[in-house]
């Protein structure tokens, strides 16, 4: 049997030791047409009038996952695919719709977060423990949020237990030397104000990021508090605060020296929301993310500092059944940085626009932005979507939207790498997808196109100025199509849920003709969990296809099959014991050439007080 494979013959195995009955079918989470979504339209959306594909990672998901960290959580996405230099605490990327790493945008509680120096999310400094429950929304949101979200944005909601006063705390221990404890309190403290508190420490001392070279373990210790204030005025005016602090220690491989990586993240948030009218609400936002890293390794020392400011005016007027919203930001980047030459600043300044229509059968959303960068001057994107729903059960839609990424400060300003006249990349997606929801039951499959020029990759020869770039700079000289057909399922079948999706891709360089580095032609997942009293107990598969490490395709990685088991069981009320076995085949297998993956691994903890 084909090695990629034989994990989801093995979860089908398990999965069909257990009866199907219809007790207990009611403790089963699944989302349903009355789940909400914000990220898609910046607003609160019922999922089933929600234009754009989108998935929703909910609390209870999370809790049972046992996952290590938010990559391994979102590798078992559909759309999604990851990339790892060794172990959770390491250098980590995550691929949407087989787009960069750098193409998705990620926002912590509204909050933009990522690395200006490098692009995208620092992702190993977020951290799950912190997590209440991610919205993932797919293909470009540029219109809605500006720059980078080419591929789709992942918004991390952090912890809040609406009602009553509510204590929760965890622990867990697992193979590796995995240790996570948490602790937190939330809910009403009076009749206007409601607070959320959560600390939480997770450590693993995991095994030797690289195959070759130096042996040593390399593991992480990571540190993170978040706290939330909401008052309640009156029922027409309300403000609140939001904090979210994390501190990773981590050991990595880049020669014999025992490298670490001291990385910090931080966001804070203050905003107020007021209904002007019986039409009209307002909201203001005031925000800030920091990412700090110190690394001391073979190649030397150095501090790379990065500092956003978020200045966020949102409209939102009501017309009927239908939402014009209007939206002034200000976006203030800062640089700070032992490297020469590579500290700065710059300032973005946006407009945007945006309607939903609801209207009978008829569904439609229209939007439009204009960003205007100090350093890479100004840029339009737009986002036209309509969707019909051919009964209560089938919905078809259709969208084609711009967007665009802005140039990192490594790729604009690196001494021997950067070019300062870089341009923006940009992109223009076409998808059209189905959609069935009855009851406890959904199914999607959406085709997309997303065509990017001026992409920026590294050249060995730089057209621009050989003498100050002898080895090569960034540079616009690519294009690239990522096209593939998406399909997600799931259902509930009395005491069973089931969920599956499949992905088939052609993430494509243009220039080249060779297949994007670290993207397969086909992944997906399943999962089957079976609740019986008290109990549950799932299983779950995450299958790839073969990959390539380099631009060139000459570095193969193999594909895999990876086949985690997991339960739990409520002791007495509020209090879970969980239990996750990872990789339970051993599987050896490489998300980047000469890295190391986990091996088989258990994880056993303790969960009191979670809904």
């Amino acid at each position: 049997m084909n090695s990629v494979f034989k994990p989801l013959a093995l979860g089908l195995a398990v999965a069909a030791a257990f009866p199907a009955s219809s007790a207990f079918a009611q403790s089963i989470s699944v989302s349903t047409a009355s789940s909400v979504i914000i990220t898609a339209g910046r607003q609160p959306q019922a999922a089933i009038d929600v234009l754009a594909d989108n998935v929703v990672i909910t609390a209870e998901q999370i809790q049972q996952s046992g996952a290590a960290s938010v990559v391994d959580l979102l590798q078992q996405q559909r759309g999604i695919e990851i990339s790892r230099n060794g172990g959770p605490g390491n250098n980590s990327s995550v691929f949407m719709r087989g787009g960069n790493n750098t193409q998705n945008l990620v926002l912590i509680d509204g909050v933009r977060v990522g690395s200006s120096t490098t692009g995208g999310a620092t992702w190993a400094t977020i951290p799950l423990s912190q997590i209440d429950h991610i919205e993932i929304v797919y293909g470009p949101l540029s219109s809605l949020y500006g720059a980078d979200a080419m591929s789709g944005v992942i918004h991390i909601f952090t912890k809040k237990t609406p009602g009553v006063l509510n204590t929760t705390a965890s622990l867990g221990a697992g193979s590796y030397g995995t240790r996570k404890v948490q602790a937190g309190v939330s809910g009403s403290v009076s009749s206007n104000l409601s607070l959320a508190l959560n600390v939480a420490h997770d450590e693993d001392e995991g095994f030797s990021a690289t195959k070759t070279g130096n042996p040593d373990k390399d593991g992480y210790k990571l540190d993170s508090v978040s706290l939330r204030a909401d008052y309640e005025v009156s029922k027409d005016l309300e403000f609140g605060a939001k904090f979210l602090q994390s501190r990773l220690n981590a050991q990595f491989d880049s020669g014999a020296k025992n490298d670490y990586s001291v990385q910090n993240l931080e966001t804070i948030s203050a905003f107020g929301k007021g209904r002007i009218n019986d039409i009209w609400t307002a909201s203001l936002q005031f925000a800030q993310s920091t990412d700090r890293t110190f690394t001391d390794a073979s190649y030397g020392k150095s501090q790379i500092d990065t500092v956003q400011n978020l200045i966020t005016f949102q409209n939102d007027i009501r017309i009927g059944k239908d939402v014009l919203q209007l939206l002034a930001e200000r976006r203030e980047e800062t640089v700070d940085t032992t490297t020469a030459g590579l500290n700065g600043d710059r300032k973005t300044d946006s407009l945007a626009a945006s309607y939903v229509l609801k209207h009978q059968a008829h569904l439609a959303s229209a939007s439009v932005r204009y960003d205007r960068s100090s350093v890479y001057g100004s840029h339009t994107t737009g986002s036209v979507a309509y969707g019909y729903k051919l009964n209560d059960s089938w919905r078809v839609n259709a969208s084609y939207g711009s967007s665009f990424r802005a140039p990192t400060f490594n790729e604009l300003y690196y001494p021997g790498y950067g070019v300062a006249s870089n341009k923006p990349e940009q992109a223009k997606n076409a998808e059209a997808g189905i959609y069935y929801e009855l009851g406890d039951t959904q199914l999607s499959a959406v085709y997309y196109q997303n065509k990017a020029t001026d992409l920026l990759v590294s050249t060995n020869t730089c057209p621009v100025d050989v003498k100050g770039h002898p080895y090569g700079c960034a540079y616009n000289v690519n294009k690239a199509t990522m096209s593939g057909l998406t399909v997600g399922a799931n259902t509930r079948l009395g005491d069973w849920n089931l969920r599956a999706s499949v992905d088939i891709q052609d993430p494509k360089d243009d220039t080249s003709g060779l297949r994007l580095a670290r993207r397969s032609k086909k992944h997906g997942s399943l999962a089957a969990e079976y609740t019986i009293a008290n109990a549950k107990v799932g299983v779950e598969t995450v299958l790839s296809g073969n990959r390539f490490d380099d631009v060139a395709n000459t570095k193969t990685l193999a594909g895999y099959g990876l086949l985690n088991i997991y339960g739990t069981y409520e002791v007495v009320k509020n209090l879970t014991v969980i239990g996750r076995w990872n990789n339970a085949l051993n599987k050896d297998y490489e998300l980047a050439k000469n890295y190391a993956t986990a091996g088989s691994s258990i994880f056993v903890g303790l969960n009191y007080g979670f809904k």
